[in-house]
């Protein structure tokens, strides 16, 4: 799945915060100069309507991400800032926050720029721009994307613009309806992905370049590696760096147990054996093809399970409904191809079964889709417990994985319920 599409996901799915215990570090040009953190919402210099847009959006108190962002993001005079920080942790709020609050009501021309790589997640960013701003009634969204088109002499009032860098330069170059000379505050949200993205990175400089030497320049990223780095400097001289530590999959809070079968029926038996003593929480459940993905959700379907299907062929919007339904409970199971094994958090997973292991072309085991897949439990310091339900010809595929992480996967017999139900307990 493209990293765009993932993040997308993310962007629908998190309706809250999610709260990491990652540690915060902070890179700034001058370790002397003193820094600014705040424990709420109304230690800043935000108007009243922002204030109710903030908490119309649930959100009651700052992340830790937005507690030293927001007050740097807010400064004056304006501060350039890199901030790192997965999914669900607030960037987009803090920044849309920067936007609102730096855009003037009374000038009618854009002021605020944001870029983000696809058309989807700049209409998601809107969104945000919408609920937060729902109180600030003068102040107009307007998207650079595509299918929104302009003519030559138009004249735009909105005082933010979000768009994707293509139809962005369009605007400025072509169209001439976008004066970069009036922005001051330049947002680029998922630098990531943009450098991931053949020939976004080139049009966003492009669009920088044109900016005025007194932007503020406000650079997003789930990651700080080093072509993130790199761009950054590109873009951003001697920024202020704000980084929260990417949550690191592990197996130490995750029990893991294996199952020997002679067919996919008797798989799917001992599936319902185990989904009968685990009642608490969600399951999800990983195949390694639609076809067998399919097959189980029509199987555990016609036996009167609540399913939930989520496959590759789906849109993407599609795919985060599916998601937002089974973090809402509406389904107790979610049944997925390795298109859900990384990236998508649901915090309710207390465990994940393996209905066959993953594999690659040649048949061996696939250890970080292995990895991804069980780390759909046991996130975020949460104890979790994985099953693989395997055939008998997988059984050595087993001990390579428990010898390659270094762990041990426990053999439970799959018509034993005194002890399964000892598990659930």
């Amino acid at each position: 799945v493209p990293l765009a599409e993932l993040s997308l996901m993310n962007k629908l799915i998190h309706t809250s915060l999610v709260e990491s215990q990652q540690h915060v570090e902070i890179l700034q040009r001058d370790p002397s100069s003193p820094l600014f953190s705040i424990k709420t919402f109304e230690e800043l210099p935000l108007k009243r309507e922002l204030l109710q847009g903030v908490y119309m959006m649930g959100f009651n108190r700052p992340s830790k991400i937005q507690e030293q962002a927001l007050p740097l993001m807010l400064a004056y005079p304006p501060q350039n800032l890199i901030a790192q920080s997965q999914s669900g942790t607030g960037k987009t709020a803090a920044f849309v926050l920067a936007m609102l609050s730096r855009a003037s009501a009374s000038e009618k021309y854009p002021q605020c720029l944001c870029l983000a790589p696809t058309y989807e997640l700049a209409l998601q960013i809107g969104q945000v721009v919408r609920t937060i701003g729902k109180f600030c009634t003068d102040i107009k969204v307007n998207y650079a994307v595509r299918g929104n088109r302009v003519l030559k002499g138009t004249v735009l009032e909105e005082q933010i613009i979000i768009g994707t860098p293509g139809t962005t330069l369009d605007w400025c170059f072509k169209q001439r309806v976008l004066d970069l000379t009036k922005i001051s505050l330049f947002v680029l949200d998922e630098a990531d992905i943009m450098i991931d993205t053949q020939g976004l990175s080139c049009q966003s400089i492009r669009i920088h370049r044109a900016l005025p030497k007194s932007c503020q320049v406000l650079l997003f990223s789930a990651t700080y590696k080093e072509p993130v780095r790199a761009f950054a400097e590109r873009i951003i001289p001697d920024p202020i760096v704000i980084k929260l530590r990417e949550e690191e999959l592990t197996l130490a809070n995750i029990r893991q147990y294996f199952m020997v079968c002679q067919s996919s029926d008797e798989q799917y038996r001992a599936l319902c054996n185990l989904y009968g003593s685990f009642t608490i929480g969600q399951v999800m459940i990983f195949c390694q093809t639609r076809r067998l993905a399919d097959w189980l959700s029509g199987k555990m379907s016609q036996d009167g399970h609540q399913v939930a299907i989520l496959t590759a062929e789906l849109t993407v919007v599609q795919r985060a409904s599916v998601i937002q339904r089974f973090r809402e409970g509406k389904e107790k199971v979610l049944i997925a191809t390795n298109v859900c094994a990384r990236g998508i958090d649901v915090q309710q997973v207390t465990t994940v079964v393996n209905f066959g292991l993953p594999v690659d072309q040649d048949g061996e085991v696939d250890f970080e889709t292995y990895l991804h897949r069980i780390g759909r439990t046991g996130r975020f310091g949460h104890r979790g417990i994985a099953f693989s339900v395997v055939e008998r010809e997988a059984v050595e595929l087993v001990h390579r994985i428990e010898e390659y992480f270094q762990t041990t996967i426990q053999q439970l017999d799959p018509y034993d319920m005194d002890e399964l139900e000892r598990l659930a307990a």
